[in-house]
């Protein structure tokens, strides 16, 4: 008899059922986007189970009053009381919640997550740029080219872009070995994102070229100081590449791709030429407000924000001009699930 066999004879002759992978849940408030993710752990990573995104703009307005708004805590509540039903439904072994530049700069956002909390048992971090660096590198590693010798992970975010540059052999053969803190040769963050352009010089409905040239090299001005100088040369010579996690960069593949309906299967790891980001980012700046809205990949509530977008991404290539550009429907919430695991396991 073997062992199969002998442990069902043991049970009176039915095999004890496997027990369910636990559920873990990881919700990211942002500035523009609330996003939750419920996963599986598996061979692979994990597996998804259920998911929520909606953008919410929860800081609108906040950069000429320094406060989240009525209108957009009432918004990002409401989205939070859906999250909150999706995590009770799944009943999670853990939830981890983090908040990043609203919540972090507003001089109300700990008053708005305190009474998430005291309503919904959300319990947020408000996360520093540095490990919302980190996270995005966990969370896109497994995009990763080994073959290169730079990536630089651009998170474009609602009100703050993380730039982090990694060695991607490194940081695959870490977070392999299990470590959740993964190596960095070199990071910055810059308070500007999309919401923040969007409001700070909205796109003219005239002259709208002079615009984009003003955003981009302003956006540039920014950036130019990040980073170690000396990893400039990877992507000159065709050493380096890209990996874009934003809401832009996937709207971006979408609209390239011709989809009628956004997938993220589809989207999720595409390789894109700076010249298809580029070719994307111009055939939408000649499109009206309404005209993008009308795109599937975009909805109305991406509509203004798309170009501001794609000025901070084209930003980014002209001071780092990567040929190949990796996109990620993945990010903060990925990492945030694979530290929650690990802590279960251990």
């Amino acid at each position: 008899m073997d062992s199969h066999s002998r442990a069902a004879s043991q049970q009176g002759g039915r095999a004890r059922p496997r027990p369910p992978a636990p559920i873990f849940a990881a919700l990211d408030l942002g500035t523009n986007n609330c996003r939750l993710l419920l996963a599986q752990p598996a061979r692979d990573g994990f597996r998804v189970v259920d998911g929520y995104s909606q953008i919410v703009r929860l800081g609108e307005g906040m950069a000429a009053t320094g406060r989240l708004g009525d209108a957009a805590m009432a918004r990002a509540y409401q989205a939070l009381g859906a999250c909150a039903q999706r995590i009770e439904a799944r009943s999670p072994v853990a939830v981890g919640c983090i908040a990043t530049q609203a919540c972090r700069i507003a001089a109300n956002g700990l008053a708005f997550l305190e009474r998430v909390r005291k309503d919904f048992g959300l319990s947020f971090d408000i996360i520093t740029h540095e490990d919302e660096a980190k996270l995005s590198v966990l969370g896109c590693a497994g995009l990763l080219d080994p073959d290169c010798d730079v990536a630089l992970i651009v998170d474009i975010g609602g009100g703050s872009t993380e730039l982090s540059w990694v060695s991607p052999r490194a940081v695959i053969e870490a977070t392999g070995k299990g470590v959740l803190d993964p190596p960095i040769m070199s990071w910055g963050s810059a308070q500007l994102g999309v919401v923040t352009v969007a409001e700070e010089d909205p796109e003219p409905e005239t002259d709208r070229e002079a615009w984009y040239e003003r955003r981009v090299q302003a956006i540039a001005d920014q950036f130019k100081s990040m980073g170690d100088p000396a990893l400039r040369s990877a992507f000159a010579a065709g050493r380096a590449h890209i990996v874009g996690t934003s809401g832009t960069v996937t709207s971006l593949a979408g609209v390239h791709l011709g989809l009628t309906r956004y997938a993220r299967s589809r989207v999720d790891g595409l390789w894109m030429s700076a010249e298809e980001c580029r070719a994307v980012i111009d055939g939408l700046r000649v499109k009206t407000v309404i005209e993008r809205a009308a795109n599937p990949c975009i909805g109305k509530d991406r509509a203004d924000l798309v170009i501001p977008g794609g000025a901070i991404l084209d930003a980014v290539l002209r001071l780092w001009p990567a040929t190949r550009i990796r996109v990620a429907d993945r990010g903060l919430r990925e990492g945030v699930l694979m530290r929650l695991i690990a802590a279960h396991r251990s």
